[in-house]
């Protein structure tokens, strides 16, 4: 059943995705918004995903809120998690983005039209949902659904590789971009099961992706599109710049991943005590195993007889002499 549903959402993910495209496609064609057809896209694909998941979760007869479908648990540390996410994927970042900045390999391009700050603002709420669509679409109900299925190991190893091979057709995606993918969703995996929630995931990617295209002008993933202010372009070794697909093909960034990696865990351990460890359960029944006869007669022996009630007795010769009584010397 838990292959079933997985094979199913993975289809659905892939279906949502065409359709979301069109439909912002046609949407920004019609009335003239260009500027905003990725944030149209990864609404739409947001909805399609919530619906879809949902009625997989109605079919597998498990009920379950919307929040909870998606994996976005509503309990008190949620926005702490995002936040800390957030720091996470802003160090990551400058830690892949400094050696170039000290080689002299980045010539930055300041744009300080008013247009602009609209795009950054508008690129700042893309990213944010497209994160968001990302995350619920590779480490949301599918994943949840092929751990059950074959444990959280290897369903971590495939997830990783269908998140590496999903943006193998991106534009200037090579293998080494492939491999570097990989581990950022291996990275992105070990949130959630630290975590059993997308906040933490969701933040991380949101940060990595604003990071790289909005602070530093950068590619993301091969997409130039989201640099607005700041327009960077690099000049240097692939292995430390990543080219034209942006520091995800860089080799560096491998390493940097993996720090994240050991940072994560590091930081999540409060999270892991308090969402994935299950309570011991007792198994079985309650019994109740009557004592033998003899045992029974025994105690009722050793019973000690009832004691009797105690009558205070007044003393009956005087406590003080009388009125007309001499006092013995």
């Amino acid at each position: 059943m838990q292959v079933a549903l997985f094979v199913t959402s993975v289809a659905w993910v892939l279906a949502s995705d065409v359709l979301a495209g069109r439909a912002a496609r046609g949407l920004s064609e019609r009335f003239g918004l260009d500027a905003s057809q990725p944030l149209l896209a990864a609404l739409f694909l947001l909805f399609l995903l919530a619906v879809g998941f949902s009625i997989l979760q109605a079919i597998a007869k498990r009920h379950s809120s919307l929040r909870e479908v998606l994996g976005l648990p509503k309990r008190a540390t949620a926005r702490r998690e995002w936040t800390l996410g957030v720091a996470v994927g802003w160090g990551m970042v400058v830690l892949a983005v400094l050696p170039m900045a000290l080689g002299g390999t980045l010539y930055v391009h300041l744009w300080t039209q008013p247009r602009a700050v609209w795009l950054l603002l508008l690129n700042l709420v893309t990213l944010a949902v497209a994160a968001l669509a990302e995350e619920v679409a590779f480490r949301g109900y599918a994943y949840r659904r092929l751990i059950e299925a074959v444990g959280p190991v290897a369903a971590t190893i495939g997830m990783s590789l269908l998140f590496g091979f999903g943006h193998m057709f991106n534009s200037g995606a090579t293998w080494t971009s492939v491999l570097v993918t990989m581990l950022a969703g291996l990275l992105l995996s070990v949130a959630w099961l630290r975590t059993h929630g997308l906040w933490m995931g969701w933040g991380l990617h949101f940060a990595w992706n604003a990071c790289t295209g909005i602070l530093f002008g950068l590619p993301i993933s091969g997409i130039s599109n989201f640099a607005s202010v700041v327009q960077t372009r690099t000049f240097g070794r692939l292995w430390l710049t990543g080219g034209d697909y942006g520091p995800e093909g860089a080799l560096f960034t491998a390493v940097v991943l993996l720090i994240g990696v050991a940072v994560l865990v590091r930081i999540t351990r409060d999270y892991a005590w308090d969402y994935t460890y299950r309570p011991i359960v007792a198994g079985g029944y309650a019994t109740e195993v009557q004592p033998p006869a003899a045992h029974v007669a025994m105690e009722q022996q050793a019973r000690p007889a009832p004691a009797s009630s105690l009558v205070q007795i007044l003393p009956v010769t005087p406590q003080s002499r009388s009125v007309g009584e001499e006092p013995k010397l």
